[in-house]
């Protein structure tokens, strides 16, 4: 691994097993990791595994029978032989972020990007041209480069992840319809990506925070006054105000402090939605801007 041009861009210890190997368990060992390809080496065996063979990292997805023997994990999946499988690698929280940040940056840094930015504010549709950009990867967003105007998507403003079937640049190709709030209101963004596998890893990677926030939500329920004062507030957006968004005498003030309790909205005079409030919405309700 360490011979040649190739640079280690990752080298750590941990734990971890790969889909065909005939392991029933994990297997302690060095991560390690070159732009052309991910080697995972234990006491007695080896596995290497192409960059370029890889269409799936996802963050705490484990197989079913391997999910007790894991807690903080990146699951790898890639094809060989025309077979899919998967290696899944453990570590401490932080070595996982950055190997997964890492391994993101290796597939998509310096891919070709066809963008429409803003395609839409809100829910109004913009005469945005369509332009040629370069993906950048950092850790907890994505910035588009060499734009006239370069932009970024920060993970923790994704409410909304679609995959249309668009022509952009006069032909057909994979592309990604991404809903997300720079600022108090939404803005969607087109991007068109030149494959399928690079599209689904770049979907991927956009939606690691609102996965999480999805989750959290399976266990919140609301009432249909929360969920009157929560479309009102994505609906109003920067012009919001708290007083006006339900008839007077309807418990106003309780309903905002259960909402906040829940972590959907936060600010006093000024009440916003988190992101996860921004994520209820969008995911639940269907609302309109």
């Amino acid at each position: 691994m360490s011979s040649g041009d190739e640079r280690i861009l990752v080298d750590f210890v941990g734990e971890f097993f790969v889909t065909g190997s005939g392991a029933t368990e994990p297997r302690k060992g060095r991560v390690l990791m070159s732009p052309h390809r991910l080697v995972l080496a234990g006491s007695d065996d080896r596995r290497t595994i192409p960059m370029s063979a890889v269409v799936d990292v996802a963050v705490g997805h484990v197989p079913p029978a391997m999910r007790e023997f894991f807690n903080d994990s990146v699951s790898v999946a890639y094809e060989r032989d025309g077979e899919r499988r998967f290696a899944v690698v453990e570590a401490g929280s932080d070595a996982v972020d950055k190997f997964t940040t890492i391994l993101f940056k290796a597939q998509l840094n310096g891919v070709e990007a066809t963008v429409e930015h803003p395609a839409r504010r809100g829910g109004r549709v913009l005469d945005a041209p369509t332009r040629l950009g370069t993906l950048r990867v950092k850790r907890g967003r994505v910035v588009f480069a060499d734009l006239p105007s370069p932009f970024e998507v920060d993970l923790g403003t994704v409410t909304e992840i679609s995959k249309p079937s668009r022509t952009l640049r006069g032909s057909a190709r994979p592309t990604l319809e991404i809903r997300h709030f720079p600022s108090a209101t939404s803005v969607t963004t087109d991007v068109a990506l030149p494959t399928q596998r690079k599209t689904n890893l770049l979907s991927r990677y956009l939606r690691l925070e609102y996965s999480d926030l999805l989750a959290e939500l399976e266990d919140v329920s609301l009432t249909d006054e929360e969920i009157q004062a929560l479309v009102g507030l994505y609906s109003a957006g920067e012009t919001a105000d708290p007083t006006d968004l339900v008839t007077a005498g309807s418990g106003r003030p309780t309903v905002l402090d259960s909402l906040r309790e829940k972590g959907l909205v936060e600010g006093g005079e000024r009440t916003a939605l988190t992101p996860k409030g921004r994520v209820a919405v969008t995911d639940r309700f269907d609302a309109v801007d």
